[in-house]
């Protein structure tokens, strides 16, 4: 869900809540929670906009239900992301890894063709398209 629309009354600046919509063949005004995407005949509205509104006379009001048109907690999505990539510290040594960095580097050799860049390894391949055969 994108938290991110803005209410659709003029003037306001607030985080849409909740999602207004017109049935005019049912005259029926239809409010709900904030729609996964934004529609071109619907109304995002905030919280304040979603409870105050009222509906052209004779006309029915249909309320989903909601949690209360609360605005979901902003979350920067590159923040999210810088968090998840962050590096952990260091962890103290495990016994596993203890016994791999007692063993002599490359103890097996290089596969001939092996590629390396950093702690990555491409090694070469039979199937078709490939450049080393």
């Amino acid at each position: 869900m994108n938290a991110s629309r803005k209410c659709t009354k003029t003037g306001c600046s607030q985080l849409a809540v909740a999602t207004l919509t017109y049935a005019y063949a049912d005259r029926a005004v239809v409010m709900g929670p904030l729609a996964t995407y934004a529609e071109p005949h619907s109304y995002d509205l905030c919280s304040d906009h979603a409870s105050r509104m009222t509906v052209p006379q004779g006309w029915e009001y249909v309320r989903l239900d909601s949690d209360g048109y609360a605005p979901a907690p902003e979350v920067d999505d590159l923040v999210a992301v810088v968090e998840a990539v962050r590096e952990r510290p260091a962890e103290p040594p495990t016994v596993a890894s203890a016994v791999v960095s007692s063993m002599p580097p490359n103890a097996s050799g290089p596969v001939p063709g092996e590629h390396r860049r950093g702690h990555l390894r491409m090694l070469p391949g039979t199937g078709p398209g490939n450049v080393d055969a």
